[in-house]
């Protein structure tokens, strides 16, 4: 057991150094001996000779000597010879001799006994043997009374009797906990230090939450990580700190109040890690890494890891490798997953099947399932499915699933739904969805809408975009614009479209353009007017190969006078396969006096149904002379209108045909 003392009478008596010993662990509730000396305090001649003063003042009948020497003794582990003089001291009224004597009388296992003691020295006023007394009765399950001599400790200001109360405190959620970890904190206190810090980050997460501004949390794991695969693989990021709002007041004042209140706990996990507390450290580093301090937070995860926190060892891992270095963090991680880290182990696998070694990685995903990490599980689902075992891919998936993955839940469902069991399916999605797996609302939704349940199929389309899934908003835009409500199509369509959907764009584009009136040339000599907004939504699409949006943008072009740019978008849109950007650059070459390649391209859109083509094609054909040709593009393009095109054409035809029996 370790010891303390009981510093208040120490200093009095003026005969020890003063110095202050850090002996908190991960749970420091120590009791000790009032004259503990200090680390870094004298040598061991000197320790020898000011126990031969104090021994022969004690003989002599100093009661401050025998209770100085008790405690010498009693941290040598002599009790016997301790307790004599300990005894003789408290017979004189010393109050730290009846504290080390509660001490010693403890460790022999006569409670009650060193209880009585401990209870004089108290009452006495000895803040150690308020803490002492009261950690006793709390052992014994005497809340009330552990309470009630705890708290006359910490307001003595005994460090770890201050502690003791809040952890009291704390055990019965008592909101007035914080105040006493603060009050050991700014005295050195390590695992009050630590235990503030946590506190304060937890208010810190929930002003987050309350301004929905949170980034992330620290939390056993962090945010999910991608591998090289695309997939969602269960590896996580080391934990990050929470994103902050703007100013002012509601959601944005309540995210000042989170940062403010996380930059406190920074400072005291700060003050916890130098004094060698590793989880400190960890937290420490996440914050700094939430931050960007990257480097300062490497180092502050190197220290937790050297100290064995296989957490740090991960979480150092992923910032190697995110700095390019996967070989140093192949090295951290496989320490980690040595040390029973379970993240670490799914990413070394995830490491390995990037690289295309399936069986070392199958064998750390196993690792990690073996660790307790339901990721391990979900991540050989995605193992075997990449190659095609699906069988097994099944089987993990739902090990997974049951152990409450939501992703594998979902997994799982979309296995089922692609062997032709949309009935087994429907309850995977549901239970993932419902668990918070975006990409199972939307799959709800695609099944409800294979069912022409609209209704239900928009709600979980609905849910997923609210939670950012872009496809979903799209959908949901879709139907906004279905039932005529442009407004909220147009809100739905942006979040899409910003979320980098190409059809999103191109139908807010469609959506902005109708409220805008048609623009002609530019007059000569006036200057080109600028991009509309739609204009740079339909070429955000264009660029991304969407070739309706690309003939709209062409078209636009032409209408400004720019037939360089309109060119060029025909071309892209009509080598894709557009059967209007094809026929609209005919119409461009035709009029540059290009026939014979404007020719090509109506042919091209001819053949894929385009009746204008098909006209222009007879036109062209009729006035060369040939005259059976143009009957046969008039065919097509009677065939193919629309109504205008086919009277056309039709005309057109009875003309040739006349031609050709004269």
């Amino acid at each position: 057991m370790d010891f303390m003392g009981d510093r208040a009478t120490l200093l009095e008596t003026g005969r020890f150094v003063q110095g202050q010993v850090d002996k908190s662990a991960e749970g420091e509730n120590s009791r000790g001996v009032t004259g503990a000396t200090p680390a870094g305090g004298p040598t061991e001649s000197a320790d020898a000779e000011t126990e031969a003063r104090h021994r022969r003042a004690a003989d002599g009948g100093d009661v401050a000597s025998m209770s100085v020497l008790g405690a010498l003794l009693l941290r040598r582990g002599d009790l016997d010879a301790a307790e004599n003089y300990l005894r003789s001291a408290t017979a004189g009224g010393d109050r730290a001799a009846a504290n080390n004597l509660g001490v010693l009388l403890h460790q022999r296992g006569y409670t009650e006994e060193a209880s009585g003691w401990w209870r004089v020295a108290a009452v006495a006023g000895s803040a150690a043997a308020a803490h002492a007394l009261g950690r006793h009765y709390r052992e014994q399950g005497d809340e009330p009374a552990a309470e009630y001599w705890l708290r006359q400790s910490a307001e003595q200001g005994h460090a770890l009797g201050a502690y003791a109360l809040a952890d009291l405190l704390e055990h019965r959620s008592d909101v007035g906990s914080e105040r006493w970890l603060r009050a050991a904190a700014e005295q050195g206190h390590r695992e009050a230090s630590y235990r503030l810090a946590r506190a304060l980050e937890r208010r810190a997460r929930q002003a987050a939450r309350t301004g929905n501004s949170v980034r992330a949390v620290i939390t056993g794991n962090g945010p999910r990580d991608r591998t090289g695969d695309g997939a969602d693989s269960g590896v996580r990021r080391a934990p990050v700190g929470i994103g902050g709002g703007g100013p002012g007041t509601g959601p944005g004042a309540e995210a000042d109040a989170g940062q403010s209140l996380l930059a406190e706990a920074a400072q005291w996990y700060r003050q916890s890690a130098t004094r060698g507390h590793r989880r400190a450290a960890l937290h420490l580093g996440a914050i700094l890494e939430g931050r960007g301090e990257l480097k300062e937070a490497g180092r502050w995860y190197l220290t937790a890891a050297e100290d064995g926190e296989a957490r740090a060892a991960c979480a150092l891992g992923f910032l190697l490798r995110d700095a390019g270095d996967e070989e140093s963090a192949a090295v951290w991680w496989l320490r980690a997953a040595q040390d029973g880290d379970g993240n670490a182990a799914n990413a070394l696998g995830a490491l390995h099947a990037a690289r295309g070694e399936q069986q070392t990685a199958e064998r750390w995903y196993r690792a990690a399932m073996d660790a307790g990490d339901v990721n391990g599980a979900y991540n050989l689902g995605l193992l075997c499915t990449a190659q095609d075992r699906t069988a097994q891919a099944e089987q993990w998936y739902r090990r997974a699933a049951y152990a409450g993955h939501r992703e594998a839940a979902n997994a799982l469902a979309v296995l089922l739904l692609q062997a032709g069991d949309p009935t087994g399916a429907e309850p995977w999605f549901s239970k993932a969805a419902e668990a918070g797996s975006v990409d199972a609302a939307f799959n709800l939704g695609i099944l409800y809408a294979g069912r022409d349940d609209d209704r239900a199929a928009l709600l979980w389309y609905e849910r997923a975009a609210a939670a950012g899934h872009t496809e979903a908003a799209l959908q949901v835009g879709i139907a906004c614009l279905r039932d005529g409500d442009e407004q909220a199509a147009e809100r739905h369509l942006r979040c899409a479209a910003g979320g980098g959907s190409t059809e999103a764009a191109f139908r807010l584009a469609t959506v902005l353009d109708a409220r805008q009136p048609p623009q002609g040339a530019p007059a000569l000599g006036e200057t080109q007017p600028e991009k509309t907004e739609c204009e740079q939504w339909y070429e955000r699409a264009a660029e991304h190969g969407h070739r309706r949006a690309q003939v709209r943008v062409g078209m636009l072009a032409a209408g400004r006078g720019d037939m360089t740019d309109a060119a060029r978008w025909y071309r892209e849109a009509a080598e894709a396969g557009s059967r209007n950007g094809a026929f609209n650059l005919g119409l461009l070459l035709a009029r540059e006096g290009s026939e014979r390649e404007a020719a090509l391209w109506w042919s091209r859109a001819a053949q894929a149904g385009h009746g204008r083509a098909a006209l222009r094609l007879a036109l062209l054909a009729a006035r060369r002379g040939e005259l059976t040709e143009g009957q046969h593009w008039c065919a097509r393009a009677v065939e193919l209108g629309p109504s205008e095109v086919t009277e056309r054409a039709a005309r057109l035809r009875e003309a040739l045909h006349q031609e050709l029996t004269a």
